[in-house]
C-alpha cells in the first residue's frame, strides 16, 4: 500500500519539479531578452583636452571638432563657449562666447552652413553662420530645458533631459515631431549630448557613464555602451573630473570621439564590427 501510495507522490513531485524549472527558464530567457545589448569598442587613441571646459555640445563638422561649453555659477572658471578644438594642444580656439551672468551654454549642432546652439532654461536658441560665427537669429522652444543637438540631415533633433526627442524644423524652428525613447518598454529620461551615426541616434545618459543607441524609427534603445572604465581612469588621474558627456562622430574618417565635463582627455574609440 506504501508504494502505491508514495509512487504517485513522487511523480506529482517530480512533475513539480520540472514544472518549477520550466519556469525558471523561461523566467531566465525573459530576463535574457529583456536585457540591453552592449556595444564593444576599444580605444585607438587619446589627446589632451582643457580641463576647464565644462562640455555641453561636441560634433565634426568639415574635418573639424566643434564644442560647446556651459558655465555653472560655482565654478568660476568655466565659460559659455563655442569653438574649434585643436587635438594637438587641447586648445579651443573660440569663436562665440555666452554672458554667463545670462545663459548658460548647452548643445550645438551644424546644418546647411548654420550653427545652432541651445541654451539651458532660458528657452532661448541661438543661430549663427558657420563660417564667419555671426549671430543671425534668436529662436524660443517650448521644451523647459535645452541639453543636446543632432541632426538626421533634415531636422534638428533635441534633448531636454527628459525621455522626449524634439524634431525641429530647422528653418522654422517649430517641432515637426516628438518621439518617447524607451528601454526594454520602460522610458528613458536624462537623454543628453546627442549624435547621429549610421541612421542611430546616440545618446549620454546623465548622471551615468552609458552611451544608448536609439533607433529613430521606433524610439527603442537597441544598444548600449558602458564607458565606467574610462571614466574611472579619467577621474584617478584628473580628480576634477566629472560626468562623461560629449559624443562627436568624424564621418569623413569614419571615427568617433568621446569626453566629459572638465575631462584632461578626448579618447578616439572603434566599434566592434
Amino acid at each position: 500500500m506504501k508504494r502505491k501510495i508514495i509512487c504517485p507522490i513522487l511523480i506529482f513531485l517530480g512533475l513539480q519539479s520540472c514544472q518549477n524549472s520550466n519556469h525558471l527558464e523561461k523566467a531566465t530567457v525573459s530576463a535574457e531578452s529583456l536585457a540591453t545589448p552592449v556595444i564593444s569598442y576599444y580605444v585607438t587613441n587619446n589627446f589632451p583636452h582643457d580641463t576647464t571646459l565644462f562640455i555641453e555640445g561636441f560634433l565634426f563638422h568639415r574635418g573639424k571638432l566643434f564644442e560647446s561649453t556651459g558655465s555653472p555659477l560655482d565654478m568660476t572658471s568655466t565659460r559659455s563657449l563655442i569653438g574649434i578644438q585643436d587635438l594637438k594642444t587641447g586648445k579651443l580656439d573660440v569663436k562665440v562666447e555666452l554672458d554667463r551672468s545670462k545663459y548658460f551654454g548647452e548643445g550645438i549642432v551644424i546644418l546647411k552652413n548654420k550653427l545652432y546652439q541651445l541654451s539651458y532654461k532660458n528657452q532661448i536658441g541661438f543661430v549663427y553662420d558657420v563660417t564667419t560665427f555671426k549671430k543671425l537669429r534668436e529662436f524660443k522652444y517650448a521644451n523647459a530645458e535645452g541639453w543636446g543637438l543632432t541632426t538626421d540631415s533634415v531636422s534638428l533633433i533635441m534633448s531636454d533631459g527628459t525621455d522626449k526627442l524634439t524634431f525641429l524644423d530647422p528653418e522654422r524652428l517649430s517641432p515637426v515631431k516628438t518621439i518617447s525613447v524607451t528601454e526594454n518598454g520602460q522610458p528613458l529620461d536624462k537623454l543628453n549630448e546627442l549624435e547621429y551615426i549610421k541612421g542611430f541616434i546616440y545618446a549620454n545618459v546623465w548622471g551615468t557613464n552609458d552611451i544608448v543607441k536609439i533607433d529613430p524609427a521606433n524610439a527603442k534603445v537597441v544598444g548600449k555602451l558602458d564607458f565606467n572604465a574610462m571614466a574611472v581612469t579619467e577621474k584617478n588621474n584628473n580628480p576634477n573630473a566629472l560626468e562623461m558627456n560629449g559624443i562627436a562622430y568624424d564621418p569623413d574618417a569614419d571615427k568617433i570621439y568621446v569626453t566629459g565635463k572638465l575631462w584632461a582627455n578626448i579618447y578616439q574609440i572603434e566599434l566592434s564590427k
